[in-house]
């Protein structure tokens, strides 16, 4: 269960990599938008105002967030549906995935599968998490695999679930797109107060930690917090009241059915 009210804790620092993405797609005038994983659609409706004559529709798996979408009253079609099973219809232009791929291991093939699917010189574009190397994520996993917990939470846990920048950009020039990818290191700088947890602890319950979150019950899951909470705070020591919490993103927008060698 995703809890939209987590997720959006550190909104402004989420939303960024969103509209740095949605910046390099030059469509002019596209037909229909689609947002797949548009989580609580606060995102998703800044698209309207960006494209105001393109139908805007908006999918994710999540219920809840399909619900905290549909409360705002935006100018788009949300929907309750899985990435995996979405199909494009003959009129979608642009399609935009923020951050949801890295939960989808065959999302290589979903690629694929979306940029012959499309019409020509339509445009893809996503962005997924590039820190999974991070001393974050390497403590996640490390405490994941201790003698408590790693029979139920070592098959949730994968150390590389993404490509990197290079990677996507050969996959979709193979499948005859042209592509712009690139990489991009944030430097959030989270405000630390000594009575709440740790700033990074707090981030991650709003992602990674979902999935541990839902495997636990209550005791194993407070424990397995507090746990990876000291090794955050050693990993992401405060300094002037904050933590300095550097966030690689990886970037890819392609254009389906055009040259690989087509300047974007």
């Amino acid at each position: 269960m995703w809890d939209p009210t987590t997720y959006l804790r550190y909104g402004d620092e989420r939303s960024r990599p969103f509209h740095d993405l949605v910046a390099r797609v030059p469509a002019d005038r596209p037909r229909a938008v689609v947002d797949l994983g548009c989580g609580p659609g606060t995102l998703t409706a800044t698209l309207a105002a960006r494209w105001p004559a393109a139908e805007i529709r908006g999918l994710d798996s999540s219920p809840e967030m399909i619900e905290r979408a549909a409360a705002l009253a935006a100018p788009v079609e949300f929907t309750v549906g899985d990435v995996r099973d979405w199909r494009p219809t003959s009129d979608v232009d642009v399609v935009v995935c923020n951050a949801v791929l890295q939960w989808v291991p065959e999302h290589r093939k979903l690629l694929a599968r979306w940029a012959r699917e499309l019409p020509a010189g339509a445009w893809l574009a996503f962005q997924v998490p590039g820190n999974f190397d991070a001393p974050s994520h390497r403590a996640l996993r490390e405490v994941a695999r201790r003698d408590r917990w790693a029979a139920t939470l070592a098959p949730l846990l994968r150390e590389t679930p993404v490509d990197d920048a290079v990677g996507y950009a050969a996959s979709l020039a193979a499948a005859g797109c042209a592509v712009d990818a690139w990489e991009t290191l944030y430097v959030h700088l989270l405000p630390a107060d000594s009575a709440a947890d740790h700033p990074v602890l707090a981030w991650m319950e709003g992602t990674a930690l979902r999935p541990v979150r839902a495997a636990l019950d209550p005791a194993g899951w407070a424990d397995f917090r507090a746990e990876l909470g000291v090794r955050l705070a050693e990993a992401y020591p405060v300094r002037q009241g904050q933590v300095y919490f550097p966030f690689r993103r990886i970037f890819t927008v392609a254009r389906t059915g055009a040259r690989a060698e087509e300047n974007l």
